[in-house]
């Protein structure tokens, strides 16, 4: 059997053109000419026997083969960066403190842990799970290194590198307890004070001159969701790793307020990152494309259609 060899220069070329929206773009990235990226992208569908990229509109778009490639060409390129850092940074030692919101703590946390420990085992982390105030604190103080955290909108020195939709949730095996067109109270099912989602859900309610009431308080996700689940009310949250028990309601059915998306972001104290913290920040950054859908990660700044039409004759 003859095996393909992929060209993970022409992967990364590929995947940054995708991810700036350009080939054009990605080629100023990456210090190429538009020509030589548009040859890569070629011998990349030579090797797969598959159209990566077609022409939509003035532009070009993912195929479905391409949309399938463009994930294993992410997964190619973050193994072969973890096999180079662990290679060339073996004397990298220290600690780091990594703090990380409970949404992500059981799906992010321990594939960014596995991925850092293994290119730099001499590096000790210390992690804690918290909520988004505490994160902030200690931040702030100088007790965490790093922190994924809400986009609290204040914070100037933030990263953000996610934007997650929010929905109102409710049980998916019953209707929430409460009369819907009665005018009853919204039941709400919160997680205790402070919290950025539950000030959130009372304020867009206030403005939309809903009454509401809070049912149900919990001092985890876990409480928050199982209350959910069984129909004591409805609760504000991404739907990014919601429990089985629990649907997206439709707000329009509902008469519940239209919700807006809510940042995700690196936060790290006032000194300069040190080696590790970089390096982990990019561990979680490559992480969360991973783990969250292509829609929910910005982009940088598209390129014009005249870009994707460059890249279009270059190839023909």
């Amino acid at each position: 059997m003859r095996f393909t060899n992929l060209d993970m220069d022409a992967l990364r070329s590929f995947v940054s053109g995708i991810e700036a929206g350009s080939f054009a773009q990605a080629a100023d990235l990456l210090g190429r000419s538009t020509s030589a990226v548009s040859a890569q992208l070629k011998k990349l569908e030579e090797q797969t026997g598959t159209e990566l990229v077609r022409r939509s509109g003035r532009g070009l778009a993912l195929t479905d083969g391409g949309e399938v490639f463009v994930s294993y060409a992410r997964r190619l390129l973050n193994l072969n960066d973890e096999a180079v850092a662990a290679v060339r940074s073996p004397e990298l030692e220290g600690w780091i403190r990594l703090g990380i919101q409970e949404d992500f703590g059981e799906t992010v946390l321990p594939h960014v842990l596995g991925r850092f420990a293994r290119a730099h085992p001499k590096v000790r982390i210390e992690g804690r799970i918290s909520r988004n105030n505490e994160l902030r604190e200690k931040i702030a103080s100088g007790h965490l290194d790093l922190a994924l955290a809400w986009d609290d909108e204040v914070s100037s020195d933030a990263e953000r590198i996610a934007s997650l939709p929010l929905c109102w949730l409710g049980s998916a095996q019953q209707e929430p307890l409460w009369n819907v067109g009665a005018g009853e109270p919204l039941p709400l099912v919160t997680l205790e004070a402070p919290c950025l989602l539950r000030t959130l859900a009372c304020n867009c309610l206030d403005r939309r001159g809903r009454a509401w009431r809070i049912s149900f308080i919990s001092q985890s996700l876990g409480g928050l969701w199982a209350a959910t689940a069984a129909g004591l009310g409805v609760a504000l949250r991404t739907p990014f790793v919601r429990s089985a028990d629990v649907r997206v309601l439709d707000h329009v059915q509902y008469g519940l307020p239209e919700l807006p998306s809510l940042g995700l972001s690196l936060l790290r104290p006032s000194r300069p990152d040190n080696s590790a913290s970089a390096h982990l920040a990019l561990i979680i950054r490559q992480a969360l494309r991973d783990a969250l859908p292509q829609a929910w990660i910005p982009q940088a700044q598209h390129g014009s259609s005249d870009h994707w039409d460059d890249m279009e004759k270059s190839r023909t």
